[in-house]
């Protein structure tokens, strides 16, 4: 029976270990080997990039990294590969409990008032690194600030985030996990090294939910329907097994791609995300909106329609918008779904026109 050792986030997944506390790393092994040769050559970057899609491993990633500067405090040291987590060892249970002093977790956080996690990662939170870096290195090993996501930053933890990246002090890493690197501060882009993650290969995926013992398709036919639909991102396959991730999408694109707007149609989806206990499916919602949207403008960027592309990154950004005013001020999450499928759907028809 699965035990959870670290503290509840905003996107926790019932019965799902978070990465901090997953001992496993599927996938990325070109990514690994490179950070751990740099490391064991002292090139390693002193601010790190992780971008790629939502749910591929970027968080997971960013902890075994940081298990493995821990579990090495001398480079030169160090293994070519990332070390494999003890799970019995107080490293790793330290660091999977958040309690490790070495390693700053940063994310969205708790509200007390409202009994809900916050919309945005908050200056508050930033601010937070100025006190873990005052403090002395435990064991004189790096000090390691994990920035999960960099996405969920508003404007004024960017700039608060951005002062402790000019100058790092000595042994000091900071790890951000970004879903869209673009969105963020080119002057936050331009002080760290990218580390590009792929999506997960299918047989990679399949491994994930096999380990998690997730319950997934019997019919092989059904299997490749998920990897696919699921796209290399190991959190949406478990979520649309789990959580209804699957019908959720198949009634969003069939919403926005109807000829006629579809008000039943809507409504009848608002329905099923937008309960008080279903804030699973609507952050599925939300998420597979900005999804939808984002590779409808990749591929009007490739087709050459550069205007069509604009409109669909503003609407992202704007969509992106009002998702977190619908949280930071918990607005009518029924009316919201609502607006934004009228939204999506008018700019995408729009488009499909021109």
């Amino acid at each position: 029976m699965f035990a959870r050792l670290a503290p509840e986030q905003y996107d926790s997944i019932p019965g799902v270990p978070e990465p901090r506390e997953n001992p496993l790393l599927v996938g990325h092994k070109e990514a690994a080997d490179l950070l751990a040769t740099a490391y064991r050559q002292g090139r390693l970057h002193h601010a790190l990039l992780l971008s790629g899609p939502h749910g591929i491993g970027k968080a997971t990633f960013a902890f075994h990294l940081a298990y493995h500067l821990l579990r090495y405090p001398v480079g030169s040291e160090a293994p070519e590969a990332f070390a494999r987590p003890e799970t019995d060892a107080p490293l790793f249970r330290q660091i999977a409990g958040g309690s490790h002093p070495s390693v700053l977790h940063l994310a969205r956080p708790y509200n007390e008032k409202t009994k809900t996690f916050r919309s945005a990662l908050t200056v508050d939170e930033i601010r937070r690194v100025g006190r873990f870096l005052s403090m002395t290195a435990h064991d004189g090993s790096y000090r390691i600030v994990i920035v999960d996501s960099a996405d969920d930053m508003n404007t004024n933890a960017a700039n608060a985030l951005l002062k402790n990246l000019e100058e790092p002090p000595q042994r000091t890493l900071f790890i951000l996990i970004a879903h869209s690197p673009g969105a963020l501060l080119p002057t936050i882009r331009s002080r760290c090294q990218l580390v590009r993650m792929r999506p997960l290969e299918k047989e990679a995926l399949l491994k994930v939910l096999s380990t998690l013992e997730t319950d997934m398709p019997a019919e092989p036919k059904m299997l490749d329907a998920l990897a696919e639909k699921a796209a290399g991102s190991a959190r949406a396959a478990i979520l649309m097994t789990q959580f209804g991730g699957y019908e959720i999408m198949e009634a969003l694109e069939k919403a926005v791609g109807a000829v006629k707007p579809d008000i039943t149609g809507s409504y009848r989806l608002a329905d099923a995300v937008s309960g008080r206990d279903q804030a699973i499916q609507f952050t599925l919602f939300n998420n597979g909106v900005l999804e939808l949207v984002e590779a409808r403008a990749a591929g009007a960027a490739e087709r050459g329609e550069v205007f069509f592309a604009g409109r669909l990154g503003t609407l992202w950004q704007d969509l992106k918008q009002q998702m977190a005013e619908t949280d930071a001020f918990n607005l009518d999450r029924r009316q919201h779904v609502v607006s934004v499928i009228g939204r999506v759907r008018e700019i995408v028809h729009s488009g499909s026109m021109g």
